[in-house]
């Protein structure tokens, strides 16, 4: 499926927490209650902040965890390299827009995790305002039920057995629709 994943090891374990990542990122809820654009960048978006998450907690265990993490994080550049030449870009563009893409990553997962060492959601808001929601407005409802969500997320996955995620099994929490919420 992606020509240039090579690792071996938790081939089949990091591609299931990848399926699973890329399921829950894709939930249309996201996209019509929460105010995430539906578009290349906020689906890139979506999918950066679920792989942020799951690596915060992997880095929680030791070295089975660390390459579970790095096995992902490749079969995850490697899917984004299919899309964009899925989607027609050439070669050498395809390799600058990884790089953009992998820089984009490491910058997002720096302004989230720390926005989430603080005990408010003000900073964490402001990162999702920043980054997933770039170039849209999104109400201040929308905003603070993003930000509710990754910290439940965030949650969950630390009450998650380790060896769970290292077999492959993952459990997202449910984002609730802003309608059943009002």
């Amino acid at each position: 499926m992606f020509g240039w994943f090579k690792s071996t090891k938790n081939r089949d374990q990091a591609h299931e927490l990848y399926s699973a990542l890329l399921g829950q990122a894709r939930l249309p809820v996201f996209y019509t209650d929460y105010g995430v654009p539906d578009t290349v960048d906020g689906r890139f978006d979506m999918i950066v902040l679920h792989a942020h998450i799951l690596f915060s907690r992997l880095k929680d265990g030791g070295a089975d965890q660390e390459q579970l993490s790095q096995t992902v994080f490749d079969l995850m550049f490697a899917d984004l390299d299919q899309n964009l030449r899925e989607m027609g870009v050439g070669d050498i563009g395809v390799g600058k827009r990884i790089k953009a893409m992998a820089e984009a990553f490491y910058g997002r997962a720096t302004a989230y995790a720390d926005a989430l060492k603080q005990a408010d959601d003000g900073d964490l808001i402001a990162a999702l305002r920043r980054n997933l929601y770039r170039k849209s407005s999104p109400t201040e409802a929308q905003a603070a039920a993003a930000a509710h969500y990754v910290r439940t997320q965030v949650a969950q996955f630390s009450a998650q057995d380790l060896n769970d995620l290292q077999k492959g099994f993952i459990s997202f929490y449910a984002p609730k629709s802003l309608a059943a919420t009002s």
